[in-house]
């Protein structure tokens, strides 16, 4: 029997987590996943200050502890000071994965200029795939809808959970079995 999925989302942003404003970007991700995955789940979800030693010990927390298969993060990816996601990402995974990164840039570019500040990345951490998404929710939704078809496959390579998908909203890609 296939175990249920366990899905890390966490919104890095100093302001939300102090409770100045509410944190949409986060429940975004939520709601998206809500949305397309078929397969039960539970999500972990977090808000942290913008601390690269916070996020690192976050990311391990959901990596090593929660043993969940993917964690997606939601801001601190920009060029300013205290944005500092993907240094983080880095630091804790055992591979890094620039392809989401690259094509992230390039969805993004489609609607905004700025995107190419964006230093969106992807890493693995034991059977976790950890990826750096945009702080907007309408930025959210049109990254994800483009990178999702392949997540489950990386999942499934690094023995994360079977993950599976409304077709009509998300073709997840798997190559077929000879």
């Amino acid at each position: 029997m296939e175990r249920k999925a366990k899905i890390g989302v966490v919104t890095i942003s100093d302001r939300a987590s102090q409770g100045i404003y509410e944190d949409i970007s986060g429940k975004a991700i939520i709601e998206y996943l809500e949305e397309i995955l078929t397969n039960p789940f539970d999500v972990v979800y977090k808000i942290i200050p913008d601390e690269q030693d916070l996020i690192e010990k976050t990311l391990i927390y959901l990596a090593d502890v929660e043993e969940c298969d993917l964690i997606l993060t939601t801001g601190g990816t920009g060029p300013a000071k205290r944005d500092v996601t993907p240094e983080a990402t880095e630091n804790v995974s055992e591979k890094i994965m620039p392809g989401f990164g690259e094509f992230m840039r390039q969805i993004s570019l489609q609607q905004v200029p700025t995107a190419i500040l964006s230093r969106q990345t992807a890493g693995i951490r034991n059977h976790a795939l950890i990826i750096n998404l945009p702080g907007k929710p309408q930025s959210i939704k049109f990254t994800l809808e483009k990178i999702f078809p392949a997540i489950p496959y990386c999942i499934d390579l690094i023995g994360g959970a079977y993950l599976t998908t409304d077709e009509s909203k998300v073709v997840a890609f798997r190559p077929k079995k000879k």
